[in-house]
């Protein structure tokens, strides 16, 4: 695919996606999300890709769905929205499935669909002053698709007031709810993501697949319903080659192989 509305920068083991509409900041479209959505496949199918830092070119992040695609929309048969959000729901899906790391490097302000974008992240770092909003409401419709993967960073009650207001909320809001994890001055924005890029390369890349598959599966279950997959896990990841190489390498008090870079 030739990538238009998404530039794509790849150092080492780290790939940099830039949403890059910065004169309409960063607004989504359906080329943008068939974009994205090819990007992860293509992300999932290459297991040298360790890291994955999502931001968006100028001073936004992502201010959610491009007006004009929007007014295109007006005259959709009921088939088409339900095709439309599918679509939506099958690009957040591909990014927050990804078994290696990613990272949101927010900047300027994260709207609606920009909040979903956000959610699917492993890592969320934002400017601190940063604007956030679940705004649907204000127009009429709800954050129906990005609702489950913001429902899982944030839980039922900063949902319920974040939907139901739709009001802006700041950068320390969106960390004290748990949507980011780090709020820096924005020139601090790229040291602080390549902290933490650096934090994920220094971990095994199957045992960072699987501990995000692990919580997909554990989340929500008691320790005690948890207790047949979690023996399970760590018992094949103590069996694994990696299991293994990380384990002698820490007895050892030497690096595993690949913490060595990028």
């Amino acid at each position: 695919m030739d990538y238009r509305f998404v530039s794509l920068r790849r150092t080492g083991s780290v790939v940099y996606v830039t949403l890059n509409r910065p004169e309409v900041r960063n607004a989504f479209n359906g080329d943008v999300i068939a974009e994205l959505t090819h990007w992860a496949a293509a992300a999932r199918a290459d297991p040298s890709i360790r890291v994955a830092v999502l931001g968006g070119a100028g001073k936004v992040f992502c201010a959610g769905a491009d007006v004009d695609w929007l007014l295109g929309t007006l005259d959709y048969t009921r088939e088409q929205y339900l095709d439309d959000a599918r679509t939506l729901h099958a690009m957040l899906s591909a990014i927050d499935n990804l078994p290696c790391g990613v990272i949101a490097r927010v900047q300027g302000a994260a709207i609606a669909g920009g909040v979903g974008l956000t959610a699917i992240c492993d890592v969320g770092i934002a400017a601190d002053d940063a604007i956030f909003a679940i705004s649907e409401t204000r127009i009429g419709i709800v954050p129906a698709v990005i609702s489950p993967f913001v429902l899982a960073k944030i839980g039922r009650s900063a949902a319920r007031n974040r939907f139901v207001t739709g009001m802006r909320f700041s950068a320390d809001d969106a960390r004290q709810m748990g949507l980011v994890h780090a709020v820096v001055p924005p020139q601090e924005l790229d040291a602080t993501v390549d902290r933490y890029v650096a934090e994920i390369l220094n971990a095994g890349p199957e045992a960072v697949a699987t501990a995000k598959a692990l919580i997909r599966k554990v989340a929500g279950l008691t320790p005690e319903e948890a207790l047949p997959i979690t023996t399970e896990v760590i018992a094949d990841r103590r069996m694994s080659a990696e299991g293994r190489v990380g384990m002698t390498a820490f007895l050892s008090r030497e690096r595993p192989p690949w913490a060595s870079g990028s």
